[in-house]
């Protein structure tokens, strides 16, 4: 692992990272916020799974986590939404290849050698992480903005008990029934939809739940609303009883100016379920 840079933030440290991954078949990099808490040993630890066409560096930049993660203690991990390179597969769209993930396990070809990017998250990063900083392995909890909220939602409802709570900023909540989900996955997993449930909060909610404190926040204003689709995971929440809140915030749209409104509040929200 080779550091890019480290920064001073908040008391802590904001460092960026880069890392061989045998997983994706090419160097990853990640931001790591370490609270000063963390010099005394270890902390949990927040995931924060970005969106389209983001890098590591727009959440980190963004979001204004820091702050309130500086002061409940928190880390905060904010991975790449997918491999890349110069030998990764890209595509023309921006919703297609690097910097479009989508946080699954590709199985089609040209996608299949690199993203893997559920592998990713869920396996080798955290591998990464326990093994070189001050974490607590004990104490995670996840969210993320668009398709990074459809990451984080599907993550935390596939491993039940390693995630304290979850949130969302307005996620893809229903890919299977929308442009932001059909053509990705017919194009990393193929055409046969089974192949997809597992990658979908709606249908995933409508099976399992979450074992835990779920938060889902979306704007009234959101210029991509029907490609969210943000009421068939509301929908599934109700039909499930799910603990929980989902939010519509009225007037806000789909950027980091609304994710940063709301993240004192959703970093307290896991900060309750970590801490408390």
């Amino acid at each position: 692992m080779k550091t890019v840079s480290e920064s001073r933030a908040f008391g802590g440290v904001q460092g960026v990272y880069t890392h061989p991954s045998g997983i994706c078949d090419c160097d990853m990099t990640f931001g790591l916020f370490l609270p000063e808490q963390a010099e005394d040993g270890p902390v949990p630890l927040l995931w924060f799974l970005s969106g389209l066409t983001c890098t590591h560096e727009n959440a980190m930049v963004k979001a204004g986590a820091q702050r309130w993660a500086a002061e409940a203690g928190i880390a905060l991990v904010f991975p790449d939404t997918s491999p890349r390179g110069d030998g990764v597969p890209n595509d023309p769209a921006y919703d297609l290849g690097q910097g479009a993930g989508f946080y699954v396990n590709a199985s089609e070809e040209p996608w299949a050698q690199h993203f893997q990017m559920w592998d990713y998250i869920t396996d080798e990063l955290p591998n990464v992480l326990f093994s070189a900083f001050p974490l607590a392995e004990a104490a995670q909890a996840i969210t993320g903005h668009s398709m990074g909220g459809h990451g984080a939602l599907t993550i935390a409802m596939s491993f039940p008990g390693r995630f304290r709570s979850v949130s969302a900023f307005a996620p893809i909540a229903n890919p299977v029934a929308s442009d932001w989900g059909r053509k990705q996955f017919t194009a990393y997993l193929g055409a046969d939809e089974t192949a997809w449930a597992g990658y979908d909060a709606t249908l995933m909610m409508r099976r399992y739940g979450f074992d835990g404190p779920m938060l889902i926040d979306q704007g009234t204003a959101d210029q991509f609303l029907d490609l969210l689709k943000p009421e068939a995971l509301a929908e599934a929440m109700a039909a499930r009883r799910q603990g929980g809140a989902f939010r519509m915030q009225k007037g806000y749209d789909h950027s980091y100016f609304f994710v940063s409104t709301f993240m004192e509040e959703h970093v307290a929200f896991h900060a309750q379920a970590l801490l408390g």
